[in-house]
Protein backbone atom coordinates (compact mmCIF):
# COMPACT_ATOMS: atom_id res chain seq x y z
CA UNK A 1 0.00 0.00 0.00
CA UNK A 2 0.77 3.67 -0.88
CA UNK A 3 0.03 6.30 0.60
CA UNK A 4 0.97 10.12 -0.05
CA UNK A 5 1.12 12.74 2.27
CA UNK A 6 0.18 16.35 1.39
CA UNK A 7 1.13 19.52 3.67
CA UNK A 8 -0.17 23.05 2.61
CA UNK A 9 1.34 26.71 3.29
CA UNK A 10 3.24 27.34 6.25
CA UNK A 11 3.84 23.60 6.86
CA UNK A 12 7.37 24.17 6.32
CA UNK A 13 7.85 26.55 9.44
CA UNK A 14 6.79 23.97 12.18
CA UNK A 15 8.94 23.95 15.03
CA UNK A 16 9.17 28.05 15.35
CA UNK A 17 5.90 28.83 13.70
CA UNK A 18 3.22 29.45 16.93
CA UNK A 19 4.34 26.31 18.58
CA UNK A 20 1.96 27.08 21.28
CA UNK A 21 -0.79 25.89 19.09
CA UNK A 22 1.32 23.73 16.37
CA UNK A 23 3.63 22.60 18.98
CA UNK A 24 7.93 22.46 18.02
CA UNK A 25 8.25 19.49 16.04
CA UNK A 26 9.28 20.11 12.42
CA UNK A 27 7.38 19.20 9.75
CA UNK A 28 10.43 16.68 8.86
CA UNK A 29 10.59 15.34 13.04
CA UNK A 30 6.55 14.47 11.45
CA UNK A 31 7.57 13.01 8.41
CA UNK A 32 10.20 10.69 10.53
CA UNK A 33 7.40 8.90 13.24
CA UNK A 34 4.62 8.52 10.10
CA UNK A 35 7.76 7.01 8.58
CA UNK A 36 8.12 4.42 11.81
CA UNK A 37 4.65 3.99 11.78
CA UNK A 38 4.44 3.32 7.89
CA UNK A 39 6.49 0.44 8.57
CA UNK A 40 5.34 -1.25 11.46
CA UNK A 41 1.78 -1.35 9.15
CA UNK A 42 4.11 -1.92 5.57
CA UNK A 43 3.04 1.03 4.28
CA UNK A 44 5.09 2.87 1.74
CA UNK A 45 4.36 6.79 2.27
CA UNK A 46 5.33 10.05 0.28
CA UNK A 47 5.56 13.08 1.90
CA UNK A 48 5.16 16.46 0.24
CA UNK A 49 4.77 19.96 1.57
CA UNK A 50 4.33 23.09 -1.34
CA UNK A 51 3.16 26.81 -0.45
CA UNK A 52 1.70 26.55 -3.60
CA UNK A 53 -2.07 25.80 -4.33
CA UNK A 54 -1.59 24.80 -7.68
CA UNK A 55 1.70 22.06 -6.54
CA UNK A 56 -0.87 20.40 -4.44
CA UNK A 57 -3.32 20.48 -7.17
CA UNK A 58 -0.87 18.24 -9.27
CA UNK A 59 -0.04 16.02 -6.84
CA UNK A 60 -3.46 14.92 -6.18
CA UNK A 61 -4.37 14.24 -10.09
CA UNK A 62 -1.05 12.55 -10.52
CA UNK A 63 -1.72 9.98 -7.33
CA UNK A 64 -4.50 7.92 -9.14
CA UNK A 65 -2.90 4.80 -10.26
CA UNK A 66 -0.11 5.35 -8.21
CA UNK A 67 -1.45 6.13 -3.93
CA UNK A 68 -4.43 3.96 -2.48
CA UNK A 69 -5.17 6.84 -0.23
CA UNK A 70 -3.96 10.26 0.29
CA UNK A 71 -3.34 12.33 3.43
CA UNK A 72 -3.78 15.80 3.61
CA UNK A 73 -3.07 18.88 5.66
CA UNK A 74 -4.43 21.63 3.53
CA UNK A 75 -3.40 24.11 5.98
CA UNK A 76 -4.85 27.54 4.90
CA UNK A 77 -5.97 26.19 1.72
CA UNK A 78 -8.44 24.03 3.76
CA UNK A 79 -10.80 27.08 4.15
CA UNK A 80 -10.10 28.80 0.21
CA UNK A 81 -9.62 26.35 -2.31
CA UNK A 82 -12.39 25.07 -4.85
CA UNK A 83 -9.59 23.63 -6.84
CA UNK A 84 -8.26 20.94 -3.78
CA UNK A 85 -11.58 20.18 -3.43
CA UNK A 86 -12.70 19.71 -7.16
CA UNK A 87 -8.96 17.65 -7.28
CA UNK A 88 -9.92 15.23 -4.68
CA UNK A 89 -13.00 14.58 -6.52
CA UNK A 90 -12.00 14.59 -9.39
CA UNK A 91 -9.55 11.00 -8.61
CA UNK A 92 -11.35 9.44 -6.12
CA UNK A 93 -8.71 8.30 -4.21
CA UNK A 94 -9.70 8.01 -0.59
CA UNK A 95 -8.44 10.78 1.54
CA UNK A 96 -8.24 11.88 4.90
CA UNK A 97 -8.23 15.39 5.82
CA UNK A 98 -6.04 15.84 9.02
CA UNK A 99 -5.01 19.20 11.07
CA UNK A 100 -2.97 19.22 14.26
CA UNK A 101 -4.82 22.12 15.89
CA UNK A 102 -8.29 21.40 16.46
CA UNK A 103 -9.85 24.13 13.84
CA UNK A 104 -13.17 23.91 15.28
CA UNK A 105 -11.80 25.84 18.71
CA UNK A 106 -10.16 28.32 16.97
CA UNK A 107 -11.27 31.35 14.73
CA UNK A 108 -14.36 31.32 12.92
CA UNK A 109 -13.19 31.57 9.34
CA UNK A 110 -11.23 28.25 10.24
CA UNK A 111 -14.20 26.32 11.13
CA UNK A 112 -15.39 26.04 7.50
CA UNK A 113 -13.36 23.66 5.44
CA UNK A 114 -14.47 23.19 1.71
CA UNK A 115 -12.81 19.65 1.31
CA UNK A 116 -14.11 17.91 4.09
CA UNK A 117 -17.40 16.85 2.09
CA UNK A 118 -15.25 15.31 -0.29
CA UNK A 119 -12.77 13.46 2.13
CA UNK A 120 -13.50 9.92 3.99
CA UNK A 121 -13.07 11.75 7.29
CA UNK A 122 -11.57 14.39 9.68
CA UNK A 123 -8.94 14.01 11.85
CA UNK A 124 -8.25 17.31 14.06
CA UNK A 125 -6.23 18.19 17.33
CA UNK A 126 -3.85 15.91 18.25
CA UNK A 127 -1.09 17.16 17.25
CA UNK A 128 1.57 14.89 15.34
CA UNK A 129 -1.01 12.22 16.56
CA UNK A 130 -3.05 13.27 13.89
CA UNK A 131 -0.63 12.26 11.20
CA UNK A 132 -0.56 8.56 13.02
CA UNK A 133 -3.86 8.92 12.87
CA UNK A 134 -4.96 9.58 9.60
CA UNK A 135 -2.39 7.18 8.37
CA UNK A 136 -4.13 4.56 10.21
CA UNK A 137 -7.48 6.11 9.02
CA UNK A 138 -6.02 5.03 5.41
CA UNK A 139 -5.35 1.19 6.21
CA UNK A 140 -9.21 1.25 7.35
CA UNK A 141 -10.24 2.31 4.40
CA UNK A 142 -8.17 0.86 1.82
CA UNK A 143 -8.99 -2.92 4.03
Amino acid sequence: MKVLFLNGPNLNLLGTREPEIYGRLTLADIEKQVRTRAGELKVEVDFRQSNIEGDLVGWIQEAKGKFQAIVINAAAYTHTSVAIHDAISAVGVPTIEIHLSNVHAREEFRHKSLIASVCRGQICGFGVKSYILGLEACVYVTE
